[in-house]
């Protein structure tokens, strides 16, 4: 199979990382949504990033509903069996993403809406829903700590450090590292697996 998109993206990111920790082989197509518009586009004519060609050439998209086929593919799986650890890694994962498309948001109205357009309270309101999602999610993994060892990685885990190293690469100082000390220690030691290794995103 085909993973299609940019690991500077969360959600190609997020799939990439979460195929090395499923033992699933991947080749990897580094397209871009912007810059290979119209490749992407032969491929997917969506042009929506991720995009993953299985082997049987059907075209999948949305990383969560990837990573979900993803994990009926072998053994292991990413999403925890106990209905209440699933439910906790939903909720998880739902925050981290919810992040991840307000920090998404907020680069895209800073760096493709012309300066003349943007439009102050909107961003005001995203920044607030951004800084909501973190502080929720440091409430979560201070009342229950994550791993960071690849046995242990969820979705929600997988999510969360790819939302916290995005954020801080494409907004940096918008979400302070000092107030969010469980999450910034989390995603320091998750970035030194192998998965998030193979799946840099610069």
């Amino acid at each position: 199979m085909q993973l299609i998109g940019m690991f500077d993206s969360p959600y190609v990111r997020r799939v990439g990382v979460s195929l090395h920790l499923l033992d699933q082989p991947f080749g990897h197509q580094p397209l871009s949504v912007f810059s290979t518009y119209e490749a992407f586009s032969r491929i997917n004519p969506v042009v929506k990033a991720p995009t993953l060609v299985c082997d049987g050439g059907e075209v999948l998209m949305d990383s969560t509903l990837i990573l979900q086929w993803a994990d009926t593919l072998g053994a292991r799986r990413l999403a925890p069996a106990e209905p209440a650890a699933l439910r906790r890694d939903l909720r998880l994962a739902g925050l981290a993403l919810a992040a991840c498309e307000k920090a998404v948001q907020i680069v895209y109205e800073r760096n493709l809406r012309p300066p003349e357009k943007q439009h102050q309270p909107w961003l005001d309101r995203v920044q607030g829903q951004l800084a909501a999602a973190f502080a929720t999610l440091e409430g979560e993994i201070t009342r229950v700590p994550l791993v960071a060892q690849a046995p242990a990685m969820t979705h929600g885990s997988v999510a969360t450090a790819v939302a916290w190293s995005f954020t801080q690469l494409l907004l940096p100082g918008q979400v302070s590292a000092e107030q969010h000390p469980q999450i910034a220690a989390f995603t320091e030691a998750a970035e030194r697996l192998p998965a998030f290794q193979a799946c840099q995103q610069v």
